[in-house]
């Protein structure tokens, strides 16, 4: 886990872009989109995602999640318990403002069609909470983490050298 605020925004990013990376395969998918719209497009609506993702994450879902979790979370020895309450509060909170994201998108493309605005963002909502949780959980949280932890493993490492 970070230790410094430049570990938070390392890990921010890379946590960030594998959710949007992810998410977006995902909602092209079950939108029926992938074929449809150009690789200039889809690149488009990932580096805004990203963008997007990264700023609520910072400025907005992050601080709250971990407000929420250690508020809750009185024996921090349960780093299991920590994980999994903080990926459950950072996917409830992206999951409700992106959905909003998903909704603008898809109004500004082609419209509501037919959908009132609110069951529109719900059934965004709802899709991408399914397969965002398990997501976070399962598959990305751990290999940011893995990933993240080797990385900081080999800046240590070549700091203990250079000295």
């Amino acid at each position: 886990m970070p230790a410094t605020k430049k570990e938070s925004v390392y890990f921010g990013l890379m946590m960030c872009a594998g959710m949007v990376i992810m998410m977006t395969c995902y909602n092209l998918f079950t939108n029926g989109l992938i074929g449809k719209i150009s690789f200039m497009v889809i690149l488009l609506q990932l580096a805004l995602g990203f963008v997007i993702a990264f700023l609520l994450e910072s400025f907005v879902v992050g601080p709250i999640a971990k407000k929420v979790v250690f508020s809750f979370l009185r024996n921090k020895s349960s780093k299991i318990l920590m994980i999994v309450m903080m990926a459950f509060c950072m996917v409830i909170g992206m999951v409700t403002f992106m959905s909003m994201y998903g909704l603008a998108s898809s109004y500004y493309a082609n419209g509501l069609g037919g959908e009132s605005l609110l069951g529109s963002y719900f059934s965004i909502f709802i899709k991408n909470f399914v397969f965002a949780l398990p997501l976070q959980l399962l598959i990305v949280g751990p290999t940011v983490r893995f990933l993240f932890g080797r990385l900081k493993a080999k800046s240590v490492n070549e700091s203990l050298s250079a000295v």
